[in-house]
């Protein structure tokens, strides 16, 4: 066998078939190196990547800052648990809380225990708080969402490749349809409801947007029953969709957000729980907790890449080119006999292929994206998503509107 760094493609891929769970199903190219909105596979081929590592990179690959605060703080002190103080901490949240406007951050690491934290949170309110009898506190879901695939997050899941198998499931759930404000109300004249937890714009599902008064009126509604409104911004936060957080667009502040992904730039796993003391200050010593989450790594790195997102103007970059990038598509589908439908915010975006969810045309055109040097990934079978890094150019963008325009008119 080769040595470990020059593995070829195929080397690299047969390791992974035979010696790693086979829960993935990767578009077959094996990237070594970022800079920016490029990706470069072991061979040397260069890429536009249009997924952002499902939008951790909104920052562009191995941003000079982040990385920099990354190798600076890694060789000083990486953890020391929260057993005890570290110096860093208390400034990270300092940092974090007036960044987005919060009393209070509870730091966690991956997305998926953000939305686990933000769910204990919940339930603990809506005892201590609310009044809620003890073991009846309920939660409502929407359909389509998704916030990762731990037991927890399986149980409020809509789709049967997550649930298939794995039950039993999480009581306590409830299921409504999204974008649908007549089945919120009925849901919540249950006095037993806690919280509503929603993406604004549902990414794995396909990138759904919701209509305009969807998640304004879904918050007042949530807000007169004495329900918390929990917005999992993990994908669509951090300047995504043209604003700091989706729910900017709306005008309204969730009682809980729960960020993820590009709040490190994709350097260092970091997520986080934000919400007012009345919510935050019901977990007490004991209760919640993570060995890694608030390591001293972890937070330096989001120090920087939040400050990368606000001295680059990354939201207001992710509002022009996304205005750019739809208005190309939409001017190349009016003539499609392939794609029938682009959407989406900022530069969160899929086109919906004329097609159903079990065929393999979406997976064959992001083969075919491949070869012309770009990628993307299909999701539900036939919507293809778009997710560049928010440090992309116009020239860049426009360059990547020719490949995919040229790509899709070989299925036309």
């Amino acid at each position: 066998m080769a040595v470990l760094d020059q593995l070829t493609s195929q080397e690299a891929i047969d390791l992974e078939n035979k010696y790693g769970a086979h829960n993935y199903h990767p578009l077959p190219v094996v990237l070594s190196k970022g800079e920016g909105v490029y990706v470069w596979d072991v061979e040397g081929k260069k890429y536009y990547d249009f997924l952002s590592a499902y939008s951790a990179v909104n920052q562009g690959h191995c941003h000079p800052k982040i990385v920099e605060a990354l190798t600076d703080q890694a060789s000083k002190l990486t953890l020391t648990s929260r057993a005890f103080y570290n110096d860093v901490l208390g400034a990270y949240e300092k940092f974090i809380t007036s960044y987005f406007g919060y009393d209070r951050v509870l730091p966690m690491n991956t997305g998926v225990e953000g939305g686990e934290t933000a769910v204990k949170l919940t339930r603990k309110w809506a005892y201590e708080v609310k009044g809620v009898p003890e073991n009846k506190a309920k939660i409502l879901f929407v359909e389509g969402n998704f916030w990762g695939r731990t037991l927890g997050a399986i149980s409020s899941s809509t789709d049967p490749s997550s649930t298939k198998g794995f039950g039993p499931f999480m009581p306590g759930y409830e299921i409504i349809p999204y974008n649908d404000l007549n089945a919120l109300a009925t849901a919540l004249k249950d006095p037993n409801v806690a919280g509503f937890m929603v993406e604004p714009i549902q990414g794995e599902a396909g990138v759904n947007v919701p209509d305009e008064n969807y998640l304004y009126d879904a918050y007042q509604l949530c807000k007169e029953a004495n329900v918390l409104f929990i917005a999992d911004e993990v994908q669509t936060g951090i300047a995504r969709t043209g604003k700091l957080v989706c729910c900017d667009h709306s005008g309204f502040k969730p009682d809980i957000l729960i960020l993820g992904k590009a709040l490190s730039g994709g350097v260092f796993p970091v997520s986080a729980v934000l919400a007012r003391d009345e919510i935050m200050l019901t977990i007490k010593p004991g209760e919640h907790g993570s060995t890694f989450g608030g390591n001293p790594l972890g937070c330096k790195v989001a120090m920087a890449a939040l400050e990368v997102v606000r001295d680059e103007n990354l939201a207001e970059n992710a509002h022009e080119l996304g205005e750019l990038f739809r208005s190309e598509l939409n001017s190349y589908i009016e003539n499609s006999t392939i794609v029938t439908l682009v959407r989406g915010k900022g530069l969160l975006n899929a086109i919906v292929i004329n097609d159903t969810e079990d065929s393999e045309t979406a997976w064959n055109i992001c083969m075919k994206l491949k070869e012309n040097g770009l990628l993307a990934k299909p999701t539900h079978g036939n919507i293809i998503r778009f997710a560049p890094p928010l440090v992309m150019n116009e020239e860049q963008l426009l360059d990547c509107v020719a490949i995919i325009t040229t790509t899709l008119k070989q299925f036309e």
